[in-house]
C-alpha cells in the first residue's frame, strides 16, 4: 500500500520517546523497508527498539532487514476511536502481529474488511506515506 504524502494529514503522527534510537526504523520505513533490532551478542531479535538487548543486556545492537512476513497474533476492531481524527476510518483493525523473527509489533491491518481478519492470518508489510517525513508501517493480508 502506497499513498501520496499530503500536508493535509490530520491524524496524530508517531512521537518517539527517543527519536535518535528509532531513527533507523523510520528511515527504512520511508524507503518501504522493514528493519528490526538484533543483538550482536546473543543474536536475538527484539521490538520495540531499546538501548540494550532485553535478553542479555548487551548494548551491541544492529538493525537488520525483517523477512517481511508475519501472522496476526491478536487484534481488536475499533468502532469508537480515542482520537476523533480517526472517526472516518472506523471500523478499523488495531493488531499485534508476530514477525517471522518472533517479535511482536503493534500495527493496523489494512486491505481487507475488519470482519475478515483472523488470528494467525498471514500478513505482509504495507507502507503508508502519510507526509513527506512519515511513513507508517501497517500490514495487509499476504
Amino acid at each position: 500500500m502506497t499513498t501520496t504524502p499530503t500536508a493535509e494529514y490530520k491524524k496524530p503522527l508517531p512521537r518517539p520517546a527517543n527519536p535518535t534510537l528509532t531513527k533507523p526504523f523510520w528511515d527504512a520505513a520511508k524507503e518501504h523497508r522493514l528493519i528490526i533490532p538484533r543483538c550482536k551478542n546473543c543474536s536475538r531479535y527484539h521490538f520495540y527498539p531499546r538501548e540494550h538487548c532485553p535478553f542479555c543486556f548487551s548494548m551491541d545492537l544492529e538493525w537488520v532487514p525483517a523477512a517481511g512476513k508475519a501472522r496476526v497474533y491478536t487484534y481488536s476492531v475499533v468502532h469508537q476511536p480515542e482520537n476523533r481524527n480517526f472517526t472516518e476510518d472506523c471500523p478499523y483493525v488495531h493488531a499485534i502481529v508476530q514477525l517471522t523473527e518472533g517479535v511482536l509489533m503493534p500495527t493496523a491491518i489494512v486491505g481487507c474488511p475488519p470482519e475478515e481478519v483472523r488470528v494467525d492470518m498471514e500478513v505482509v508489510p504495507a507502507f503508508e506515506d502519510v507526509t513527506t517525513e512519515w511513513t507508517l508501517v501497517k500490514f495487509r493480508p499476504a
